[in-house]
């Protein structure tokens, strides 16, 4: 069976068709329906998401119990705890879907055995792990030097499908605001 979703992840671009008919079949098609957990605190992460459809968002509770959102996922988006995935550690995450999905899991023994015997793979692999830290630390410096407006046109404008699908509320903690604060600032860049 041809995987359409996985063979766009995964182009001939990139790899060999050998290298495609190892790698496709081993991921499984989960779906989740709205507020189902990919992962839960305290869990140690074991599976590499690909989400094909749906959104979902990790996210944290601070020392008040408040959630607070770390990231969204959407449509090719990776939904994964990097180190609780790599160290074998539990997660302090949680990802939940913001709707219903569509996501292809490979499990963390497959996915050894795929970066220890396919050079693209692993190439890919390591892009995408270090793609994911660069968006993290943006992230981290911009909390500490952005003003919120810019931080929401940030999202605006690299995730605008995120702004358009996700709750006002997850959205704020994301931008580390209030929801009050949030729409007064897009209610400042309709004007």
């Amino acid at each position: 069976m041809e995987n359409h979703f996985l063979n766009n992840i995964f182009t001939e671009t990139l790899f060999t068709e050998s290298e495609l008919n190892q790698i496709i079949p081993k991921f499984k098609k989960i779906m989740f329906l709205k507020n189902d957990f990919l992962l839960r605190e305290g869990v140690t992460e074991n599976h590499y998401w690909f989400i094909e459809s749906g959104y979902c968002r990790s996210y944290v509770n601070d020392i008040k119990g408040i959630d607070i959102t770390t990231n969204f996922y959407g449509q090719g988006d990776i939904a994964i705890d990097w180190s609780s995935f790599f160290l074998r550690s539990p997660s302090r995450e949680n990802i939940q879907a913001l709707a219903d999905c569509v996501c292809w899991q490979l499990d963390f023994e497959t996915f050894q055995q795929l970066f220890h015997n396919i050079e693209a793979f692993r190439e890919q692999g390591r892009k995408t792990l270090v793609g994911s830290y660069f968006e993290l630390k943006n992230q981290s410096v911009s909390f500490i030097a952005d003003e919120a407006k810019e931080r929401y046109l940030r999202l605006l404008k690299e995730k605008p499908h995120v702004v358009q699908n996700v709750s006002l509320q997850h959205i704020a903690t994301y931008l580390g605001i209030t929801k009050y604060s949030l729409s007064r600032i897009r209610k400042e860049i309709a004007q």
